[in-house]
């Protein structure tokens, strides 16, 4: 009777270990972050905040985000038409080369194609002197 609850407890064990070595693996597997197939992405964060740059896959907690835009709403003055204008990061009063995101509060995340309207406008306005 010993030697049957000594197996029990030895395949129990190995049942158990493999267990949580299962899951340690998938854990590790749902940190990688997504393939970034384009030069850009749209990140869109949880708070409705959009922006288009080029992401980096940095462990830990935060993304990074480089060569940043986002797009801004002007309004005419004359014809109170709005017009949607692309707007490189950067020209703010602190100049931000990059931004570091908390991963917890991205959305989502989808390529920028190279062909897209946006990927124009972001190489229009890379090409502008400054």
């Amino acid at each position: 009777m010993q030697n049957i609850a000594g197996r029990t407890t030895a395949l129990a064990t190995v049942a158990i270990a493999t267990t949580l070595g299962f899951i340690a693996y998938q854990g590790t597997r749902g940190h990688q972050g997504p393939e970034l197939t384009t030069p850009y992405q749209a990140v869109a964060l949880m708070n409705g905040q959009l922006f288009y740059g080029r992401m980096e896959q940095t462990g830990g907690d935060y993304v990074t985000l480089r060569d940043v835009f986002y797009i801004q709403g002007r309004q005419n003055p004359e014809t109170k038409a709005v017009t949607s204008v692309l707007i490189k990061r950067g020209g703010e009063a602190h100049n931000p080369d990059h931004m570091l995101i908390n991963r917890q509060q991205v959305l989502l995340i989808e390529p920028v194609k190279t062909d897209s309207q946006i990927a124009k406008l972001i190489a229009e306005q890379n090409a502008a002197p400054r």
